[in-house]
């Protein structure tokens, strides 16, 4: 009869054990459009499937990412995040495995000779000490019977997935930063280049206006504006070599160097702009973007938790046993069998009151549940939304180029021909200090709208998830 009740109660557990008390949330459905606003992509193919060194082949650029990767800090904290979660996954693995304890413990007592242990210790023993010496292994099992250790092994899993893509997360910010970071260097290079150049141009007029002062030809009034018109050119350069040590700075922090100079291997005006960026079909977004995979893995986490607060309020089944040797003289301790001893137990374990706890666990873990699903559709809102800004940038930038190449090849010509009616005296110093100072900005401007072309393509590969591949 007592062989009967055992096996019928662990078939009860194992059968038990498959019954599942909560009801995974599933992610909302149809939340990506079919297609990006103002793009009508050729195909589902897009430029974020593409492996980043196939994306950015500037070797230069490579090298940066490269070191990067190795030594940026965010990094190394990304990857450490990973281990210590696979760590947490582990252990969850062994979530069906029974707890094991061994024990060894000595004792010693002295009761006092007039309370009653000291005479019944003197009377049956002849001594006025007792010695307890004990070894036993104890086994602590707890049956899976609602699914509350299955549902905290899909949540570690969940968790630890949710690392990796933080990673990957990681990964393409930094991929972004660093590539942008150098050809902002670019673009003040080419700047310096031009503000240099202006000021060349400036010294040059300055000369020929102070001839004509000599000459009586002109007042003090054309040295003057010449003179701020000059200064202003040349209060740029220092201006400009002081935000490219800032951004070499800036540079080496990211990629995780003490400051120093950046090598450059390559000019603005050299860089070549994509001209057909194909993005695809949003629903691609749902599983390359590592923020929307992660806040995915956060539902599958806060399904786990929901599962766990439910699994408490049913009863829980633990079955605890013991067993060793036990003896109150050290001489008979191992003394088997006489010394052995066992104890088998087990209790079914139901929760009926403790102040609302339990059902408050289970009320925020589904208000959590509900917040995920809210912030999975904010981060595949947020993806659409990256992505929509980044060919808007990249289809406008391309016309404003156009037209800044246009207006700055017109300045160009026109500061020439100012020089020219100048010299020969068919132009006054006012127009060829407005048309110098024209095309130094508008100089400045198209190299400004040239690295805006480039962080536009970067930013775009980004968005689509690529980088972390």
């Amino acid at each position: 009869m007592k062989r009967f009740n055992i096996i019928t109660i662990l078939l009860l557990v194992f059968i038990w054990s498959g019954c599942s008390v909560s009801k995974d949330l599933a992610l909302p459905e149809s939340l990506a459009p079919k297609m990006f606003r103002n793009s009508t992509p050729k195909d589902s193919s897009n430029i974020g499937d593409l492996p980043l060194k196939s994306f950015i082949n500037d070797l230069t650029v490579q090298n940066l990412i490269d070191t990067a990767l190795v030594r940026n800090y965010d990094m190394q904290i990304a990857l450490k995040n990973i281990d210590a979660a696979e760590v947490l996954f582990k252990q969850s693995k062994l979530g069906y495995l029974p707890e094991l304890k061994l024990q060894v413990a000595a004792s010693s007592s002295r009761p006092s000779d007039n309370s009653l242990n000291g005479l019944s210790l003197n009377q049956f023993t002849g001594s006025t000490h007792i010695e307890d010496y004990t070894a036993n292994l104890g086994v602590f099992w707890e049956a899976d019977i609602w699914g509350k250790i299955r549902n905290q092994k899909a949540g570690a899993l969940a968790s630890y997935l949710q690392t990796e893509e933080a990673r990957k997360a990681v990964q393409t910010r930094l991929v972004s930063n660093v590539a942008q970071g150098y050809y902002n260097l670019l673009m003040l290079d080419a700047q310096l280049d031009i503000a240099r150049k202006n000021l060349k141009l400036n010294d040059s007029t300055l000369r020929i206006i102070n001839l004509q002062f000599d000459a009586g030809q002109v007042t003090s009034l054309a040295i003057q504006q010449a003179q701020a018109q000059q200064l202003n050119a040349a209060q740029l350069v220092p201006r400009l070599e002081q935000n490219v040590i800032l951004q070499e700075n800036a540079l080496s922090v990211l990629i995780g160097t003490l400051p120093q100079s950046i090598n450059r291997s390559n000019r603005l005006d050299k860089m070549v702009i994509p001209q057909d960026l194909n993005a695809g079909f949003p629903s691609a977004l749902l599983s390359r973007r590592p923020d929307i995979k992660s806040a995915e893995l956060a539902l599958n986490v806060a399904n786990a938790r929901v599962g766990v607060a439910k699994a408490s309020l049913y009863p829980s089944l633990v079955i605890t046993a013991s067993g060793g040797v036990n003896s109150f003289k050290a001489s008979n301790w191992f003394n088997v069998p006489a010394s052995l001893f066992g104890l088998v137990s087990g209790g079914i374990t139901q929760p009926i009151f403790q102040r609302g706890q339990l059902k408050s666990n289970l009320a925020l873990a589904k208000i959590d549940r509900e917040k995920t699903v809210i912030q999975f559709r904010q981060s595949v809102i947020n993806a659409v939304g990256e992505v929509s800004d980044e060919l808007t940038k990249f289809e406008k930038l391309k016309t404003q180029y156009s037209i800044a190449a246009k207006r700055a090849q017109t300045l160009q010509q026109a500061s020439r021909n100012a020089n020219l009616l100048f010299k020969s005296g068919m132009a006054n110093y006012l127009e060829v200090i407005t048309a110098q100072g024209n095309l130094l900005q508008s100089e400045l401007e198209l190299t400004t709208i040239k690295i805006e072309q480039l962080n536009a393509v970067v930013g775009l590969y980004r968005s689509l998830g690529g980088g972390w591949n």
